[in-house]
C-alpha cells in the first residue's frame, strides 16, 4: 500500500512523504503507483520550474519526501492540488493509497 503523509502548520503544507508500493499489478503494470509517480514527479517539476527554492526533496527506495520551504500561494496551492489529487485516487483504490 501507499501511504501519503501530510503535515501542515497552522494552515500551510510543510512536508508530504509518499511512500510504499500499491502492489495493485505487476511492476510495469501498476496503475495506481503509475498515478501516484506521475502526480508527484508532475507537482515537484512544476514547483521547481516556477521558484527552485520553494521545495527540497528526497527520492529513495522507500519512497519520497518533499520540504516545502515557502508558504507562497503558488506553492502551497500545487501543493493542495497535488494531495486532492491523491485523495481522488484514495476513493477509487482505497485498498492501494491511503491519504493522512
Amino acid at each position: 500500500m501507499i501511504t501519503v503523509k501530510v503535515e501542515k502548520e497552522k494552515q500551510n503544507f510543510t512536508s508530504v512523504q509518499v511512500l510504499g508500493h500499491a502492489m495493485y499489478d505487476e511492476y510495469g503494470k501498476d496503475i495506481v503507483c503509475s498515478a501516484v509517480s506521475s502526480i508527484v514527479i508532475t507537482t515537484i517539476n512544476g514547483l521547481l520550474a516556477l521558484d527552485n527554492k520553494s521545495i527540497t526533496y528526497l527520492s529513495s527506495s522507500k519512497g519520497l519526501s518533499i520540504k516545502v520551504l515557502k508558504q507562497d500561494k503558488v506553492t502551497q496551492t500545487l501543493i493542495r492540488v497535488m494531495i486532492r489529487m491523491f485523495k481522488e485516487l484514495e476513493m477509487k483504490y482505497k485498498d492501494y493509497i491511503v491519504v493522512k
